[in-house]
């Protein structure tokens, strides 16, 4: 198996060199300027991105080198690597019709398109490709190989919402100017009247895109999405309201609190804790834990970088983290892990460790921030780092709580007046946030939590589990509730037509009262 592997890999790499040697002498030898420099740079040096070309065309090297040329030509002709937010009309992020927020269940960032806010114009449609490439390009340098998920809400939508020359433009940064970008497309509550369109649209996706099609009403779009990334009117309860300005971080427009403090292993969650915790959910960016960098007790009793290094191996709390295998390089910090934080179900799997280096000379602070604040705990969660010391961060889940693909964190950093004795609280709200750095963390599912979206086989089932003796209850009972949300789609979706056959039947008995009722009048009428 490992030489087959090992083999497949080989064959990759010389697709990869062979589409980067064709693509040097077919099109870059008398068409330089076609494409920017830098992206040409890019496709030489970033192995991902032509294997993202090559496994969206099949590793077919011809129809990869069409696919780039086009791209890249794309790609210079908007000037993706200079666009900013001051390039696009201040009034497009005003409307609110295209942004990022939120996840689908698979943990896929989304892309809203809120179909009724779109009026066909051609004097704008320019500037409206414009700013659907700022979304992706801003997205794709935030979460490179990241896919998305794009939702169409047709909701109170019209024919004269519907430009198809933007539709076929949206399809293509998917199918051409991002591949593997596309995890699904999800159309919300699209009228009856615009069947026809659509019909359009699906001949322009090609096979691989129409796989990844999702029609779904308003009652079915929690089979892909959980209502706290579902608006009210699509029946979530996700209270987020995009508004402008300033322009929303994208990876963090859901609410994102502090914390709350960490109590040890021995000691129990009395009603004081529970008070704590509930003060650090209603926190937000802007709420503060008053610690102090240098003098004072920690309240969340963390320990202090130089506490760290002179009890070598730090805290009892430490035992049993998962240990970063992976380094960001920041420039204020050094961030260990680079990317995500790895949980599983098991005792082992409930603790991972995020390790800051102060790479300055000067004091730095910092604190860490989760969209999930009722599942982990963090400790410390706010300090600050001395010059070339190191902390460490044990994040665990608390209680029960499992981890999802949607949660994130996000860690911040600033240097300190090495001199200052003032609260971290009070110095970030001081401190300007070009000088702040952040850095993003992912939270990656271990395979034991991953529920199983294949259907239930009979030797999956529950008794059978149980009868073999299996361990792995939790897993057979997400496949459970799997296939009983299947069914209970299907079951919804029998109810509809139920609905829909029975409101022609009465609207057939009408008409049928009608024409009884004209012939009757016709009768009376003397001659």
């Amino acid at each position: 198996m490992a030489e087959v592997e090992q083999q497949g890999e080989q064959d990759i790499e010389k697709k990869i060199e062979d589409t980067r040697e064709r693509f040097k002498n077919e099109f870059l030898q008398d068409a330089v300027e076609k494409y920017d420099s830098r992206d040409v740079d890019r496709l030489q040096t970033d192995d991902a991105l032509v294997e993202g070309y090559l496994t969206w065309r099949l590793y077919n090297v011809e129809d990869t080198l069409k696919m780039i040329d086009e791209s890249l030509q794309w790609r210079k002709e908007f000037g993706l690597n200079d666009l900013t937010e001051n390039s696009i009309p201040r009034w497009m992020f005003e409307t609110g019709a295209v942004y990022l927020h939120g996840y689908d269940k698979e943990g896929n960032k989304l892309f809203w398109f809120k179909v009724k806010l779109h009026v066909k114009d051609a004097k704008t449609i320019l500037d409206k490709k414009k700013y659907v490439a700022f979304w992706l390009e801003r997205y794709a340098k935030k979460e490179p190989g990241m896919p998305l998920t794009v939702v169409f809400d047709m909701t109170e939508s019209g024919i004269s919402n519907i430009d198809m020359d933007f539709v076929k433009y949206i399809i293509n940064c998917f199918k051409i100017y991002y591949p593997k970008f596309l995890s699904k497309m999800i159309i919300v509550d699209m009228p009856w009247i615009m069947n026809a369109a659509w019909k359009i649209v699906k001949s322009w996706l090609g096979p691989e895109a129409i796989s990844k099609l999702r029609f779904a009403s308003k009652s079915e779009i929690q089979t892909y999405i959980n209502p706290e990334y579902l608006p009210p009117s699509l029946g979530g309860m996700d209270p987020f309201q995009y508004s402008y300005p300033p322009l929303p971080d994208d990876d963090f427009q859901t609410p994102i609190c502090d914390n709350g403090p960490i109590l040890s292993d021995e000691e129990p969650e009395d009603k004081q804790g529970e008070l704590d915790v509930k003060d650090a959910l209603e926190s937000s960016f802007n709420s503060e834990v008053a610690i102090k960098p240098k003098k004072v007790n920690f309240a969340d009793g963390s320990l202090r970088s130089d506490e760290v290094d002179k009890n070598g191996d730090t805290n009892i709390r430490n035992r049993g983290a998962r240990k970063p295998e992976t380094t960001f390089k920041g420039p204020l910090l050094d961030v260990s892990p680079a990317e995500e934080l790895s949980f599983g179900s098991g005792e082992t799997e409930r603790k991972s460790l995020i390790i800051l280096s102060n790479v300055t000379k000067n004091q730095v602070a910092f604190k860490v921030r989760t969209t999930a604040p009722e599942k982990y705990r963090v400790k410390p969660s706010s300090s600050s780092c001395e010059p070339g010391a190191s902390v460490e961060i044990v994040v665990s889940l608390h209680g029960v709580s499992q981890a999802s693909p949607q949660d994130r964190f996000l860690i911040m950093a600033a240097e300190m007046d090495s001199t200052s004795s003032q609260e971290l609280a009070q110095f970030w709200k001081e401190v300007q946030k070009p000088k702040i750095m952040e850095h993003r963390l992912r939270c990656h599912v271990l395979e034991s939590l991953k529920m199983p979206l294949s259907p239930l086989s009979p030797k999956d089932s529950p008794l059978e589990a149980f009868g073999s003796g299996q361990p792995e209850f939790g897993t057979t009972l997400m496949r459970v509730m799997a296939a009983n949300q299947r069914m209970e789609l299907k079951l919804n979706t029998c109810l509809w037509v139920q609905k829909v056959l029975v409101g022609l039947v009465l609207i057939l008995v009408a008409l049928n009262l009608l024409c009884l009722y004209l012939l009757g009048t016709v009768q009376q009428r003397p001659s």
